[in-house]
C-alpha cells in the first residue's frame, strides 16, 4: 500500500499504540513507586539510525520524544537477535544524562534485518553512590553519585550477562526494587518488539521503512508551520537556580532565540560556567539534544496541540551550547542535578518566546519541583529507599484561564504518589498534603498554586532528600502585568521552638517525631490583578485558594461576611499600582540582584570564563561574585565596565597558575 495520507496517519497511529503498550506494560510490572506512581519513565520506538519516531500519548516523562540514541547504538560492535544494551553512563554517547536513568535498547528484527530498535529509560530511586537516591547539589565529580554502566550488552542472544547483573544488585541500596524494575524495562522493549513485528506484518517490511521516514518529516513540517507564525527577530530571556551550590551564588541560565522563517536557533551563550557542583548538563554540545530543546517542544505543543512528538520536531531547530559551560559540561563534571537546570532552561526558553508572542504563551511555571526521597527501615528494620512523590507547583496563568493548581506547566505527565501508597509502603505519617493558599501568582488570570506535604519521621536515622530544590529565593515571573508567584520552603519541625528552615539544601537527616514540610513554589500570574474579576476572587477565597487577606492586599478585592464589599473594593482598586512597562514580573529578589548582575557585567563576565580552563571557572566566578559584592555600585555602565576590568586583572594577578605559571 502507499504510505501516504490516510495510510501514514495510521501507520503512526500503530506505532503510537504499540509504544503506548510498552509503557502500560511497564507501569503496570515496575517495583519502584517512582516509575509505577509517579511514572519517571520513558519508551521510544526509534529508526535503525536512532531517531525516535513514536513515544507513548500520555504515559511518562515527554522529555525524550525527540531522542536521537545514535551516539549509544553506535557503541555495539554487531547485533544480534535477542540482544538487549543498557547504559546509565552520562558521558558515553549522552543519552543518558544521569546515573539513576538507565537506559536499554533492544533492536527488532525482520526476516533477518533490523527495522528498528525499541529503547526506554526508567528512573532508579537509588543506584549507589554518596548519598540515598544518589543525587544532591552538593555532590562535585560524577563517581559520587552511583554506579556507572558503559554501553554493553545485558543479554546477548537471549542470555543473561550474570556478571554485570551481579555488580549492578551489589552497588545499590535497594537491590531488589532496582532488579524489579529492571525486568520490567526488560518486559517493555518485549512487548515493544512484538508490537513491532506485528506491525510490520501488517503493512510489509518497505512500506514500514518508508512509512517511519514519512512519520519524521510530516512532524518536521508541522514545526516549519508553526515556527513560521512566529515573527522573526533575536529575543534573549535569562533565568536561575537560586543556588551554583550549597550556599552559593545564583546559576545563571541565557538564551538568545533567533527566529529565522521556519527555522529556530537557541544559543545559549552567556548562561554559567560548568560547576562544581552537580547542576551541569552532559548534552555533549549536540544541536538537537532533547534536554536543550524540551522548551521548543513545549512552546510547539502549546501553539499548535495537533503537533506529533518525534525527532522531526526538533529538526527546524538548532541549540549553541558552549563547550565547558553549565549546558554543556566536560567529564568528570557532576551531572545529578541536571533535572532543575533543565527546567530553569526550560523557562528560560519559554521566556524568550513569550517575548516573541506574548498573546499567546503563559506566564512563568516554577521550575522547582522537589522530587523527595527517603531512606529509613520499616518496623522489621529492613533498609526502605522510595520517592514519595514530587512537591512543586502548578502552572503560569495563561492570556485565556487561570494556570492548573499543583501540577502542570513543566511537570510533563509525571504525577504524583497517592497518600495511601505512600503509607503503605513506607513508614511515615502524612499529615497534610494539598494546595498551598495565596502561592499563586496574583493576576487577571492567577497562576497555578503550589503543593503542599507534611510529613511525620517515624524511624532514626532517616534521610530525606528533596532533589531540585529551587525557588526559595528567586520567584517564578508574572506577565503582561502579572505579579510573580510566592516562594517555596523546606522545614523541619515547624511552628515549634526546633523550627529550621532548610532553604535549598536537598539532603537532611532526621530522627523518630520530626516533622517535615516542604512547600512548593507558586507560578506566575497573567495580566494586571486588578483586572479580575472580583466574583473569581470571591470564588478562590471560598475554594480556600485565596485568603481574605490576599484578596485584598493582591487583588484589591475587599470580602465582609463572604460577600464583595463593592464600594471598598472600588477604592481599594484605585490605590493599586499600574503595571510597568516591563513584559515580566520578576519579583523583589530578582530585580535587586539585576541591578548589581546587569546583562552587560554578565556578558563581561563569560567572556573571560570562556578563556580561562575549565576547571577553573566556578572557582573564578564566585571570586568575581565576592569581589562585587565587596565594592560600592558603579553610577555608570562605563563605571562598572571599569570596575569589572579591575576585578577581573586582579584576578589573573592573583593566581598566575590560571596561565600555567608555577607560582613565584
Amino acid at each position: 500500500m502507499a504510505i501516504d495520507g490516510r495510510n501514514l496517519q495510521i501507520l503512526a497511529n500503530y506505532c503510537a499504540a504499540a509504544a503506548d503498550a510498552m509503557a502500560f506494560t511497564l507501569m503496570r510490572t515496575a517495583h519502584s513507586t517512582f516509575v509505577k506512581e509517579t511514572e519517571d519513565f520513558s519508551c521510544q520506538i526509534v529508526t535503525r539510525e536512532g531517531l525516535a519516531f513514536a513515544s507513548p500519548r500520555s504515559f511518562g516523562a515527554p522529555w525524550y520524544s525527540g531522542i536521537d540514541y545514535a551516539p549509544v547504538l553506535e557503541l555495539i560492535d554487531d547485533y544480534q537477535e535477542g540482544d538487549i544494551c543498557i547504559t546509565n553512563d552520562s558521558y558515553a554517547g549522552n543519552v543518558a544524562t544521569h546515573s539513576p536513568d538507565i537506559h536499554i535498547w533492544k533492536p527488532v528484527f525482520y526476516q533477518g534485518q533490523i527495522a528498528c530498535f525499541v529503547v526506554g529509560h526508567i528512573h532508579n530511586t537509588d543506584v549507589g553512590g554518596a548519598v540515598p537516591a544518589s543525587l544532591s547539589r552538593s555532590l562535585t565529580e560524577i563517581v559520587q553519585e552511583g554506579l556507572r554502566i558503559p554501553p554493553l550488552k545485558i543479554i546477548s542472544g537471549g542470555k543473561l550477562n550474570e556478571d554485570v547483573a551481579r555488580i549492578m544488585r551489589l552497588n545499590v541500596r535497594a537491590p531488589d526494587q532496582n532488579w524489579g524494575d529492571f525486568n520490567a524495562q526488560i518486559a517493555s522493549v518485549n512487548i515493544g518488539e512484538r508490537k513491532v513485528q506485528e506491525i510490520i506484518a501488517r503493512f510489509g517490511i518497505e512500506d514500514f521503512l518508508q512509512g517511519v521516514e514519512g512519520i519524521l518529516d510530516y512532524a518536521e513540517q508541522q514545526a516549519r508551520n508553526i515556527i513560521a507564525t512566529i515573527p522573526d527577530g533575536e529575543y534573549f530571556y535569562a533565568d536561575y537556580a537560586d543556588e551554583d551550590t550549597d550556599g552559593g551564588y545564583p546559576c545563571r541560565i541565557a538564551v538568545t532565540l533567533r527566529v529565522t522563517g521556519e527555522t529556530l536557533e537557541l544559543d545559549y551563550t552567556g548562561s554559567d560556567p560548568q560547576l562544581t557542583s552537580s547542576l551541569n548538563m552532559p548534552t555533549g554540545g549536540r544541536e538537537r539534544h532533547p534536554l536543550a530543546l524540551v522548551g521548543v517542544t513545549y512552546v510547539l505543543s502549546t501553539l499548535d496541540s495537533r503537533l506529533l512528538l518525534n525527532a522531526g520536531t526538533l529538526r527546524p531547530t538548532r541549540a549553541i551550547l558552549p563547550s565547558g559551560t553549565v549546558m554543556n559540561c566536560e567529564e568528570p563534571a557532576a551531572v545529578g542535578m541536571r533535572s532543575l537546570t533543565c527546567a530553569v532552561s526550560q523557562i528560560a526558553t519559554l521566556g524568550a518566546f513569550s517575548l516573541a508572542v506574548p498573546d499567546r504563551l503563559p506566564a512563568n511555571s516554577p521550575g522547582g519541583n522537589s522530587i523527595v526521597n527517603i531512606r529509613t527501615v520499616d518496623a522489621q528494620s529492613r533498609t526502605v529507599v522510595a520517592s514519595i512523590g514530587p512537591v512543586g507547583g502548578g502552572a503560569g496563568g495563561t492570556p485565556r484561564h487561570d494556570g492548573p493548581d499543583g501540577s502542570g506547566g513543566l511537570s510533563a505527565f509525571l504525577k504524583n504518589t497517592p497518600v495511601e501508597i505512600n503509607e503503605a509502603e513506607v513508614p511515615i505519617l502524612v499529615r497534610r498534603y494539598g494546595l498551598q493558599p495565596d502561592s499563586g501568582g496574583a493576576g487577571r488570570y492567577r497562576g497555578g498554586m503550589a503543593t503542599v506535604m507534611e510529613f511525620e519521621i517515624t524511624a532514626p536515622n532517616t534521610v530525606v532528600t528533596a532533589r531540585n530544590r529551587n525557588r526559595s529565593v528567586f520567584a517564578s515571573a508574572g506577565a503582561a502585568g502579572g505579579n510573580a508567584g510566592k516562594n517555596s520552603s523546606f522545614q523541619t519541625n515547624p511552628g515549634s521552638a526546633g523550627e529550621v528552615e532548610h532553604g535549598n539544601i536537598d539532603v537532611i537527616k532526621c530522627g523518630p517525631g520530626d516533622i517535615v514540610r516542604l512547600i512548593g513554589p507558586g507560578a506566575g500570574g497573567y495580566g494586571p490583578a486588578r483586572e479580575r474579576s472580583p466574583q473569581s476572587v470571591l470564588r478562590d477565597v471560598q475554594c480556600g485558594f485565596v485568603s481574605l487577606e490576599g484578596a485584598r492586599r493582591d487583588y484589591g478585592v475587599v470580602i465582609h461576611n463572604g460577600a464583595i464589599d463593592a464600594f471598598e473594593t472600588e477604592i481599594t482598586r484605585s490605590t493599586m499600582a499600574e503595571a510597568g512597562n516591563e513584559h515580566f514580573d520578576y519579583g523583589t529578589a530578582r530585580r535587586e540582584f539585576e541591578q548589581v548582575w546587569t546583562r552587560q557585567r554578565y556578558s563581561l563576565l563569560t567572556e573571560f570564563l570562556a578563556a580561562m580552563p575549565v576547571v577553573w571557572r566556578h572557582f573564578l566566578k564566585h571570586q568575581v561574585f565576592a569581589a562585587v559584592a565587596a565594592q560600592d555600585k558603579p553610577a555608570d555602565e562605563q563605571a562598572m565596565t571599569q570596575q569589572m576590568a579591575e576585578i577581573l586583572h586582579g584576578l589573573v594577578n592573583k593566581f598566575p597558575a590560571i596561565g600555567g605559571q608555577r607560582p613565584a
